[in-house]
């Protein structure tokens, strides 16, 4: 069952070919025996998924697909801890609207599953509840901070799983697992109950085996919420429905800034490949100028974790989430509930961001960051005039060693150079498996226009029908 599509195993249900019970069986089976070598799930919710699977509607649009939750997303009556120690006693009053639609559509979920606490971070080496292992090589990281939905969805845990991606971090754990992860357009999935990191950054996507897989949960979860302000009243399109595979015609540009010096030589091989399989297909190619791109860097790491700062002042002690053991007075509660409840890059980046907010500095850094995030999106847009899509890597080598950046910040932010500047951006983008180096997967990045998420995942289907890499399953997870 694992093997199979996602589109083959509603079909099945449907058919009554197999239950929703059945599926659920099969894959908490693969939980409770694969994942003590993956650590991808925090919470495996096995009781939850059976009673759920009972009553499960076989006619809805997901008709008892199981599927994982980043645990980042508030899920009732279920600990959601976003990854820290700050909320690992904290169990959801309510559903986050991604969760509750896909619910509606008929999944059924099998748990929550790890991540970078408060997600931050590119190689969900920053978890309370410790790594998460790459199961194409377990001494390597699965990328972060969604690590734990793309390790999972890798390893045949789920057949598809949510994340959030906030710089990159749905599409760079999809690239260096091997497995199709998109980012919406900001705005196109509600954020409604997903557990704020960078509020006018964060959006909501999902993990699969393939684009065809995805489109069917991101039709599924996608929609205007009156409960997010930062929701887009726009009808979502029939993805699967769009999925012609023709791109005969469509004009992909190439960013010069994104194939310079930094991009490893195999990682850069399989990417000219895939290229080259879009000129096959018909497409043609276009070398273009975004001449921002070095800004993303700097830009995003002002802008995030000023965000971050604000957003997670809320955790103080007093009304949820972990509180420290008789505090002296007030000062003592927030002092050391907030330094024993955070780990040390989310300590890092709250300290960054009261930098840059504070007086004095609000204007030469936060003011200034937002002006250059603007450029980064009329670079974009100046783009799209002349381009369909743009394709470049998502990093610039496959997955590192766990704990080899660890002591090393800056190495470890620069890893999401290719990524950042579609999330200031604002435009959808995602990851599709397009070859290995050194053993490891390495991932195309797609990027299309704002809502254009359909002609997105069209290209990635058409080079799916023509290659076999998102077919590939890690040794030992077959």
């Amino acid at each position: 069952m694992h093997d199979r599509s996602i589109a083959e195993l509603i079909a099945a249900v449907r058919a009554g070919e197999t239950t929703p019970a059945a599926l659920a069986d099969h894959f908490l089976a693969r939980i409770e025996r694969l994942d003590p070598q993956l650590n991808a799930l925090i919470t495996a919710t096995p009781e939850r998924a059976r009673a759920a699977a009972a009553i499960a509607p076989q006619t809805g649009s997901l008709a008892g697909l199981p599927i994982l939750h980043k645990d980042i997303f508030c899920t009732k009556e279920v600990k959601t801890s976003c990854g820290s120690r700050m909320l690992d006693n904290f169990v959801a009053p309510y559903d986050a609207t991604v969760v509750e639609r896909l619910h509606g559509a008929g999944t059924v979920t099998l748990g929550k599953t790890n991540m970078d606490e408060f997600a931050m971070g590119s190689s969900n080496e920053n978890s309370y509840y410790g790594p998460v292992k790459n199961p194409w090589n377990l001494d390597h990281v699965p990328g972060g901070s969604s690590g734990g939905s793309a390790a999972a969805v890798a390893a045949g845990l789920a057949p598809a799983a949510t994340g959030t991606d906030t710089g990159g971090s749905i599409r760079q754990p999809a690239a260096l697992c091997g497995v199709t992860g998109i980012k919406p357009t900001y705005g196109r999935v509600s954020r409604y109950g997903m557990i704020a990191f960078a509020s006018s950054l964060d959006q909501g996507g999902c993990f699969a085996r393939s684009a065809e897989d995805c489109a069917h949960v991101l039709g599924a979860m996608a929609g205007f919420d009156p409960r997010d302000s930062t929701s887009v009243e726009r009808d979502v399109p029939d993805y699967v429905g769009g999925l012609s595979g023709d791109v005969a015609g469509l004009r992909i540009g190439l960013p010069r800034e994104y194939f310079a010096d930094g991009l490893e030589a195999e990682s850069r091989a399989a990417i000219d490949a895939a290229i080259a399989q879009y000129e096959a297909l018909g497409a043609t190619i276009v070398w273009i100028d975004m001449p921002h791109t070095d800004l993303a860097v700097s830009t995003y790491y002002v802008i995030a974790p000023a965000e971050a700062s604000s957003n997670l002042a809320r955790y103080d002690g007093v009304r949820y989430g972990h509180r420290c053991d008789n505090p002296q007075d007030l000062d003592d509660l927030y002092t050391r509930s907030r330094a024993e409840g955070f780990g040390a890059e989310v300590q890092r980046r709250i300290m960054v961001g009261a930098y840059v907010l504070s007086a004095g500095y609000y204007d030469a850094y936060y003011v200034k960051a937002q002006k250059t995030r603007r450029l980064i999106a009329q670079d974009f847009q100046s783009a799209f005039e002349s381009v369909d899509l743009i394709a470049a890597p998502v990093t610039q080598a496959p997955a590192f060693k766990l704990g080899e950046k660890a002591d090393d910040p800056v190495s470890m932010y620069l890893n999401d150079v290719y990524t950042l500047p579609a999330s200031l951006a604002g435009v959808p983008g995602m990851s599709v498996p397009a070859g290995f180096a050194h053993g490891l997967p390495v991932g195309l990045q797609l990027i299309a226009p704002w809502f254009e998420e359909a002609r997105l995942l069209n290209a990635a289907h058409a080079y799916q029908q023509v290659t076999d890499w998102h077919t590939a399953r890690p040794a030992g997870f077959e």
